[in-house]
């Protein structure tokens, strides 16, 4: 049998995970295989393979755990290191699989659980509410091997916490209604709809919605796509999570009326390997929306309307939310963002003109067609139209998902969600602002604090130098590699960093820093390097008493201890006198 025939779809991502699903890894014997069946480079399979995060070239345990280290549902957000705490229980490493290849553990970037506690992923599924109990007795159901169906429920019970409804999280609709509007209506009313509502990219970017539909349509092409872009991976979010759990049919919708207006028959969703556990749940919804006649060939009964919808599964790569990336990931290469321009609206998924639109941006055109802009206008400020959905996690009593009409000030939502004492906000994740008290006042809106979906609440007890490291080693890790400023910049950012952590940095240092930031945002060839450094420089302008806490009055010093370096040698020879130390 075909290789692909025994996967979700013939995806070459779906491929090799059917691949690693049934061998542990992905063995050359399987690159050589995938490269036949695809009819492609095994370079390119390899390429791929090697992309790719959770994606593994040598086994893996059959029980396999990634803990996220984001800090509100990392492995520390409890005040103990779960993760050591594991690996010393189960007798193995960090990084590394077991010999009796039962149990491997490691840690992944955040996996949108920020507001469920300490969470990791066990074989693809979350498991959240982590705790120093419930790691000893999945130790113990691990060390008897127990299939992790037998597992507790609650383990994996995902709450949804809405707490804040708003425009759209209190208007679900029913299947149909918007798409009905649309034929009644024709593209060209749609497309004005969508144009007069002024809806702006929820991704953060802030692009008119209206715009990139037109772009698009009017580009010449053989063809046109519709993707979502289900790929939200700064740490932090996770409102898509929440979105796709309840509200995917409206997103369905937003995707169809989408195709209509642009002349798409294909279309594709871009889920992030972190919510594979969805992926039949949403699966689901397509199966149901095809047999009410709301895809597939001849939407409601119209000849010339067919629009189908794919699910393709990412494999973690944070660069993927790019959108660039995101359609190099679709065609099968990896994640790498390409040169703009050209755009995708005229060059993009199979060089052919595409939109490109996350989750929450697709619901809110499907409600505005079907309920009218002025609907929209009437909340929100002039230049930020609508509402904004917000996830909120960190310091504060109920985490969650919160909907605000845009002009909302920070200082509200810290009220509304119970954050006391705090010190500092991080607004849309790493790559946003992090703010302190005096901008608390400040409204949440495009011409003010633009916000792509998240706010990180630090309460006054959090070490903000920590929480910049933990940021910077995400940049360093999730970074691509394909360009220098962005490849070497996060490492040596991340270094720097360390530097002052470690109380060994001079206020040149602190120069050095701020110029080693903004080269790297200034030169960097997609938005992650262009945002990398955002956090350590927002820190040094608004928490400057942070750094300066760790400086030394010493004009130079060493980026490491040497002396300190020197430990292991002199164990070796059992000596510990004055000659076994340098001498300051």
């Amino acid at each position: 049998m075909p290789i692909a025939a025994e996967s979700q779809s013939d995806h070459l991502l779906h491929v090799l995970y059917t691949l690693q699903q049934q061998h542990q890894h992905i063995s050359n014997q399987s690159i050589n295989q995938v490269a036949a069946e695809f009819n492609l480079p095994i370079s390119q399979v390899i390429a791929v393979a090697e992309f790719y995060s959770f994606f593994y070239r040598s086994p893996r345990g059959r029980y396999h755990l990634l803990f996220s280290n984001c800090t509100s549902c990392g492995y520390l957000a409890t005040g103990k290191n779960l993760l050591l705490a594991l690996g010393q229980r189960l007798g193995v490493v960090a990084g590394e699989t077991r010999a009796d290849e039962l149990v491997s553990i490691g840690e992944t970037s955040c996996i949108g659980m920020c507001d469920q506690g300490a969470a990791l992923l066990i074989n693809g599924l979350p498991m959240v509410g982590l705790d120093a109990d419930r790691i000893e007795q999945a130790a113990q159901l691990i060390t008897a091997e127990t299939p992790i169906e037998y597992w507790p429920a609650e383990w994996f019970y995902i709450e949804d916490h809405i707490h804040q409804p708003g425009l759209l999280l209190e208007n679900n609709g029913s299947p149909g209604d918007s798409l009905r509007v649309a034929l009644k209506c024709g593209a060209n009313e749609t497309l004005k709809k969508i144009q007069q509502s002024g809806l702006r990219g929820r991704g953060g970017a802030g692009f008119s919605t209206g715009k990139k539909w037109q772009f698009c349509r009017d580009a010449p092409g053989l063809e046109h796509y519709v993707i979502c872009n289900a790929d939200e991976g700064e740490p932090g979010t996770f409102k898509d999570r929440v979105l796709l759990q309840n509200y995917a049919g409206a997103m369905f919708e937003g995707m169809t009326l989408c195709a209509f207006v642009i002349g798409a028959e294909k279309g594709f969703v871009f889920l992030r390997g972190e919510y594979r556990y969805l992926l039949a749940h949403l699966q689901t919804i397509l199966r149901q929306r095809r047999q009410s006649g709301l895809l597939g060939k001849q939407i409601l009964g119209q000849n010339s309307f067919n629009f189908d919808i794919e699910i393709v599964v990412g494999a973690g790569a944070y660069i993927c939310g790019e959108e660039s990336a995101l359609i190099e990931a679709l065609e099968g290469k990896p994640g790498i963002p390409r040169v703009r321009p050209p755009f995708p609206v005229t060059q993009g998924y199979l060089g052919q003109p595409t939109v490109v639109n996350n989750v929450e941006t697709l619901i809110a055109a499907a409600h505005i067609n079907l309920h009218g802009s002025d609907w929209f206008t009437v909340i929100g400020t002039e230049k930020s139209t609508g509402s904004k959905i917000l996830s909120i996690s960190g310091d504060c009593l109920s985490p969650g998902v919160y909907e605000y009409p845009f002009g909302i000030s920070i200082q509200q939502v810290l009220d509304d969600c119970g954050a006391a004492n705090v010190q500092a906000v991080q607004v849309s994740g790493p790559s946003g602002k992090l703010l302190g008290a005096a901008d608390f006042k400040r409204k949440i809106s495009f011409e003010d604090v633009s916000c792509g979906g998240s706010l990180l609440i630090f309460s006054q007890h959090q070490d903000l130098l920590a929480v910049n490291r933990n940021f910077a080693n995400f940049f360093t890790h999730e970074s691509c590699g394909f360009c220098t400023p962005c490849r070497v910049g996060t490492q040596l950012l991340k270094n720097k960093l360390a530097k002052i952590i470690n109380g060994r940095a001079t206020v040149d240092d602190v120069a050095e820093i701020k110029h080693l930031g903004l080269l790297t945002n200034q030169y960097s060839h997609c938005g992650l390097g262009q945002t990398a450094a955002n956090h350590i420089l927002h820190s040094m302008e608004n928490f400057p008493d942070v750094f300066a806490g760790c400086l030394t009055d010493n004009s130079y010093t060493p980026q490491f201890d040497l002396d300190a370096a020197l430990e292991d040698a002199r164990q070796i020879t059992l000596r510990d006198d004055d000659a076994a130390h340098l001498k300051n």
